[in-house]
């Protein structure tokens, strides 16, 4: 299915946003309020996450919404 090449794309930028904004990954699920486990399963794709989720996830690494999307799905409905 492509989608799933477009949410791998999503990971690796969550990823590399958590890295650009300095955080380990104990460090990041504190700004959660959750144990390393959570940043760990998001970020091997074990634990999909919510568009709720990605605001928080956007506000921690300080990147807008958006950077996370920027290339994502361009396919039109039916492609």
């Amino acid at each position: 299915m492509h989608w799933e090449a477009d949410y791998k794309e999503l990971l690796r930028k969550l990823r590399l946003a958590r890295q650009e904004a300095g955080l380990t990954v104990e460090a990041a699920a504190e700004g959660f309020d959750r144990p390393s486990s959570f940043i760990q399963g998001v970020e091997s794709g074990d634990r999909r996450i919510d568009p709720v989720e990605l605001c928080r996830f956007a506000v921690l690494y300080r990147k807008p919404v958006t950077w996370f999307l920027a290339d994502g799905p361009q396919r039109q409905e039916g492609d």
